[in-house]
């Protein structure tokens, strides 16, 4: 017969076992069952409860954790701390001080959890605040979750200075700030303050390999690596994947191979590497081999899969997997929806119980991407729990289906902007030709203290390149320097593009010669601003340079320095590029290429050869190529093939006037006036329905905007724009002061 004392002891046991479960279903994301096991039990403690409420806020069920936390019949400090980190798991802050300021007593466990849920939140002056408030603060549990806020959101002057104002500075202290330095990549300032540490740990080592591997630095991430006293399973992953990463697939296995000890991070790692590199039959050998494999392994194989576009592959492994896991099959959705496959990607989230944002938002960049911004507003407005991407998603989806109002709409709403909210709105303008805009809102992005990055500057200069608004371009690269921008590629096309479209070529030309990096794209923005500002024969030898420099050319390089023959006369020599266009560098003949061809064979008074090779053509051809021949024939007063082109025109471009305006002349110089009449009429039809172009011009550092038939008296240039454009440029001269 059992005492009373075995009873209770096996009772507690079991209590702890059942506990032991919910734990384990809320960790592995079977909440339901969870849910299941909590109601069967008879006997539940407060331990119970506790488990139960983790379980439901890590899986994304804050309300029937709340519901759950106000029936608990008592209460302990764990059950305040565990609701207060489900509220910051969910990001329900305002709930979360809520519950802060209903406790009946706080610890300094609670304290962290709560100014980590401002920091988190991006709300950093109520996490100092609170932070201010604290009855004792000489913990540094507090210091650091302060410290890692200000350095999570890039602040790392005040995170510097709070971490000098610490008076008990731990190891965590130093880290987190070091931890800031290497996150951004300033591996200078990070490897002085490494060098001013009392003690390192292996977490301290690991932080400088991380940086070095961040920003490139190989050579010197291997070095730390050789010199850490006692590198654990971290250090190693963290030099394999930097091997990966870099390309050294051989190194990395060998690396792989002679680890210590091997847990599934180390396998997981190893995998990505073969991924990122496409080796997927290896990748899929490794997965095979593992011992264990968790969430990660899966969805990390998957990934491979649809990095290679074997979509039918990785939707076989994920019905292979063991359970459902929320991370495989949003990587699905991703992949499906990167191959237009949106429907089977909504399958697939519609089956998902436990969405995390991550999947929302990769749905709603499905459709965005897509261009089906119905769907993705919908399902905008149905997600709870909107982080900063969803905003941005859907600013830029907007921007890419041309409609501007919306995304702006979108982005006023956006209560906490980042960086990319500003760039996708911005480069939205600029690729949607509203140039004005995308200055306008540059300037406001300064004004409201936001830095811009190497992102801004490249759409802002492409917006200055196609106003040929100099001074506002001269006045962004002054910024792009101050930034330290002036060696981005991204920055320095723009910036070789602007000085060119603004006929500066001797600007653009030493923005390109000074560069440490260049690609294909600076040799073309070079080339093509040769060609646009008359300058055929330095285009050709730039040409001779881009080949000489071991540069291989693309279908952009042929169609600038062709075109800059052709306009330049060089018969001779863009023939010569042409042939060895096919030939030597085996780029498919584009219709640009071709329309380059005909304009410079026209030019040389060669129309029969230019008409043969239209006909030889494998496509309709564009605008540009029937452009070209049409004017070609005016010269050569070929009629015939004048009405052919302009036809051919015609349903290409039918607003555009001017194809049969050259038609019209032609007739008349050949005393053809009954045809003459007919065009004349076609005319009028197309000038009633034509919409009003416009112009401009830079004066005096002042963008001023011309309308079609607008009439001028002085400087009274086109009412609300010019004072629109005044206020741009005036904002404009105090851009350097502003950063």
């Amino acid at each position: 017969m059992k005492t009373r004392l075995q009873s209770v002891v096996e009772n507690g046991s079991f209590l702890f076992q059942q506990n032991s479960k919910i734990t384990q279903f809320g960790k592995s994301g079977r909440v339901e069952e969870a849910c299941k096991l909590f109601n069967q039990m008879t006997h539940r403690n407060t331990v119970t409860f506790n488990s139960m409420i983790s379980a439901y806020a890590k899986n994304r069920r804050i309300n029937d954790a709340l519901n759950l936390f106000d029936k608990m019949p008592q209460r302990n400090q764990v059950s305040w701390n565990t609701m207060i980190a489900g509220c910051l798991h969910n990001d329900r802050v305002e709930k979360a001080r809520q519950l802060f300021d209903q406790m009946p007593q706080r610890d300094i466990y609670t304290w962290t959890l709560m100014i980590t849920c401002y920091t988190r939140n991006g709300e950093l002056e109520k996490a100092r605040s609170l932070f201010n408030l604290l009855p004792d603060k000489t913990n540094p549990a507090c210091w650091n979750a302060l410290i890692s806020g200000y350095v999570n959101h890039r602040r790392l002057k005040e995170a510097r200075q709070i971490f000098e104002e610490m008076p008990v500075k731990d190891l965590v202290s130093w880290n987190s700030m070091l931890g800031g330095y290497t996150q951004i990549g300033e591996m200078g300032l990070g490897l002085k303050f490494f060098n001013e540490f009392p003690v390192k740990d292996v977490v301290s080592w690991n932080l400088m390999v991380a940086g070095f591997v961040e920003v490139g630095d190989f050579d010197s991430a291997w070095r730390f690596f050789e010199q850490i006293p006692n590198p654990n399973i971290v250090s190693w992953v963290t030099i394999l994947s930097g091997l990966g990463r870099n390309g050294q697939i051989m190194e990395a296995r060998g690396l792989f191979d002679k680890m210590p000890v091997k847990n599934v991070v180390s396998w997981n790692a190893m995998i990505a590497a073969y991924v990122q590199n496409s080796r997927i039959k290896e990748a899929l050998i490794l997965f095979n081999e593992m011992p264990e494999k968790n969430a990660v392994s899966w969805t990390t194989m998957i990934n491979g899969y649809v990095r290679v576009g074997k979509l039918e592959e990785a939707c076989q492994l994920l019905g292979q997997m063991p359970f459902k896991n929320v991370g495989a099959q949003t990587a699905m959705i991703s992949g499906f929806a990167q191959n237009r496959r949106i429907p089977e990607a909504r399958e697939i989230f519609n089956h998902i119980s436990n969405r995390d944002t991550v999947c929302w938002n990769t749905m709603i960049a499905g459709y965005a991407q897509n261009g089906i911004m119905d769907e993705a507003l919908d399902l905008f407005q149905q997600m709870v729990r909107k982080d900063v991407v969803s905003w941005n998603t859907m600013i830029a989806g907007y921007a890419q289906i041309g409609d501007m109002d919306q995304a702006l709409v979108l982005f006023k709403e956006t209560k906490h902007k980042n960086i990319v909210s500003w760039n996708s709105l911005i480069s939205g303008f600029a690729h949607n030709g509203l140039y004005f805009d995308a200055f306008k809102y540059f300037v406001s992005m300064i004004q409201n203290g936001n830095k811009p990055d190497e992102s801004t500057y490249a759409s802002v200069l492409s917006s200055c390149a196609n106003l040929a608004a100099f001074q506002l371009g001269t006045q962004v690269h002054e910024l792009v320097l101050k930034a330290g921008y002036e060696h981005d590629i991204f920055v320095t096309n723009s910036l070789i593009t602007m000085y060119a479209r603004c006929g500066r070529m001797s600007s653009a030309e030493r923005v390109f010669y000074h560069t440490a990096r260049t690609d294909v794209v600076s040799w073309n923005s070079l080339i093509d601003g040769y060609a646009l500002n008359g300058f055929g024969k330095e285009a050709v030898r730039v040409m001779a340079d881009l080949e000489v420099a071991g540069v291989n050319p693309d279908e952009v390089t042929f169609i600038g320095v062709l075109s800059a023959c052709s306009h330049a006369g060089l018969i001779d020599e863009g023939l010569k590029l042409f042939e060895s266009m096919t030939r030597k560098h085996s780029i498919e003949v584009l219709p640009e290429h071709v329309g380059c061809m005909v304009d410079l064979l026209g030019r040389a008074g060669r129309l029969e050869t230019a008409v043969q090779m239209v006909k030889e053509m494998k496509t309709d051809g564009n605008a540009g190529i029937w452009g070209a021949l049409l004017d070609a024939c005016r010269v050569r007063k070929d009629l015939k093939m004048a009405k052919f082109a302009a036809e051919k025109l015609s349903e290409m471009e039918p607003e555009q006037g001017s194809n049969y305006v050259v038609l019209s002349n032609m007739n008349a110089e050949a005393g053809h006036w009954e045809v003459v009449e007919r065009v004349r009429d076609s005319l009028k039809e197309r000038s009633a329905m034509k919409q009003a172009g416009c112009s401009w011009i830079e004066v005096r550092n002042r963008v001023h905007v011309f309308i079609s038939g607008d009439r001028l008296q002085g400087e009274n240039f086109c009412g609300n724009l010019r004072t629109l454009m005044a206020h741009v440029s005036n904002a404009s001269e105090t851009l350097v002061d502003a950063t």
